[in-house]
C-alpha cells in the first residue's frame, strides 16, 4: 500500500505542492486591502488562447485625456506573482491598469499566463509571445466586428506604438520577450514594440547579492523568493538557469549580440531585488543598450501594484509617460 502524498512546498497557503505532483490552490488565503477603483475607465475581457483557455483584459479611458484626441498607444501589462500566483482580475493589478489607462491615455492589455508549478517556465514566456501574435491578428483583421467593437479600430489605436510593462516576474517575462523580438519586432508587422518597462524584475542567481542578504521587506522575504524559483524553474535546474539569471554561467543567449528596444528599468531602494535589478541594467548599459535605470528611495517591492495612486507611483507614471513619448519619436 503506497504512502499518502505529503506537502513539499507551501507558499503561504496560496499554492501548495505535494509529493505526488498534485497542486492545491486557494485564493481565499490572499487578502486584498484595497478597494476596486474605476476612475472613468472602460474594460473588457477577451480570450486570446483557446488551447490553454487564457484571457486578457483591455482598459481605456471613457473620455480621451488629450485634445484633440489621438490614436492610443498600446501598453501590454504583465502582472507579477513569482510565476506562481496572480491574475488580471486581482484588485491590485486591476487598479494598476485603471491608473495606467487613465493617467497615460493608452490602451492597456493586461494578460493572464500559465502559472507554475502546473506549468513551469518557459510556459509563461511562451504565453506572452502568444499575446503579441494575437495583437498582430487584431491589427491585420479589418472586419466589421472589430470596427463595431471599437477596441481595435485602426483609427483609434496605434499598433506602431506598443510598449510592454512587466511587474516583478512580469518584468522577467518582459526581458525574455524583448530578447526574442529583438530590435524592430520582426514577424509582428504591423505591430511594433517601441520599448519595455521592467518594474523590479524578478531575477535570481545562486550567488546572493548584498540586498538579498540584508534588505527587509514587509511582504517579501528570501525564503519565499527561493520557493517561487523551485516551483517555477524546470525540474532540477538552479537559480543560475537563464530563465532566472540572464547573465548566468549556463545562459545560452549572448546578450551582447542581441539588439534590444529601449528599456526603462525600475527598482525600489529597500527591496531584496534591488542589487540584482541594478546589476542587470548596468551590465546592459555597458553593452551599449538603451537603458534608463531609476531607483525610488525607501520603496519596497510592489510599490506601484500595491498603491498606484501614491506620490511615488505618480512620479513613476510621469517617468513612464516621458519614456513612451521619447521612445515613440
Amino acid at each position: 500500500m503506497g504512502s499518502l502524498a505529503h506537502m513539499v512546498e507551501d507558499c503561504n497557503g496560496v499554492v501548495q505542492l505535494y509529493s505526488d505532483g498534485s497542486v492545491y490552490r486557494s485564493d481565499e488565503n490572499i487578502h486584498f486591502p484595497m478597494p476596486l477603483i474605476n476612475n472613468g475607465v472602460l474594460f473588457k475581457d477577451f480570450l486570446y488562447d483557446k488551447t490553454h483557455h487564457l484571457h486578457l483584459r483591455l482598459y481605456k479611458a471613457a473620455v480621451s485625456q488629450t485634445s484633440p484626441p489621438r490614436k492610443l498607444p498600446i501598453l501590454i501589462f504583465i502582472h507579477g506573482g513569482g510565476f506562481c500566483v496572480g491574475s488580471r482580475a486581482w484588485p491590485n493589478f486591476q487598479n494598476c491598469c485603471v491608473r495606467l489607462a487613465s493617467g497615460l491615455d493608452v490602451l492597456v492589455v493586461s494578460i493572464d499566463y500559465r502559472l507554475a508549478p502546473e506549468h513551469r517556465l518557459p510556459a509563461a514566456m511562451e504565453d506572452a509571445y502568444s499575446v503579441m501574435k494575437w495583437l498582430q491578428a487584431q491589427a491585420l483583421m479589418m472586419s466589421s466586428e472589430n470596427d463595431d467593437d471599437a477596441w481595435f479600430n485602426s483609427s483609434e489605436v496605434d499598433f506602431d506604438r506598443v510598449f510592454v510593462l512587466g511587474d516583478s516576474s512580469g518584468g522577467n517575462i518582459a526581458h525574455h520577450l524583448a530578447v526574442r523580438l529583438g530590435d524592430g519586432s520582426g514577424g509582428l508587422s504591423p505591430v511594433r514594440v517601441r520599448g519595455y518597462v521592467l518594474l523590479a524584475p524578478f531575477f535570481g542567481g545562486v550567488e546572493r547579492t548584498k540586498s538579498e542578504e540584508t534588505a527587509s521587506e514587509a511582504m517579501l522575504n528570501l525564503d519565499l523568493l527561493d520557493k517561487f524559483w523551485r516551483l517555477s524553474l524546470p525540474t532540477g535546474e538552479t537559480r543560475d538557469h537563464s530563465f532566472a539569471n540572464p547573465f548566468g554561467p549556463t545562459s545560452t543567449v549572448r546578450l551582447e549580440e542581441v539588439r534590444l528596444e529601449p528599456m526603462l528599468v525600475v527598482a525600489g531602494g529597500c527591496e531584496l531585488l534591488k542589487d540584482r535589478v541594478h546589476d542587470y541594467a548596468h551590465k546592459l548599459k555597458e553593452m551599449g543598450k538603451k537603458i534608463d535605470y531609476v531607483e525610488f528611495e525607501r520603496q519596497e517591492h510592489g510599490f506601484f501594484a500595491n498603491d498606484p495612486y501614491s506620490k511615488t507611483s505618480t512620479h513613476f507614471l510621469h517617468l513612464l509617460n516621458k519614456f513612451i513619448f521619447e521612445s515613440s519619436i
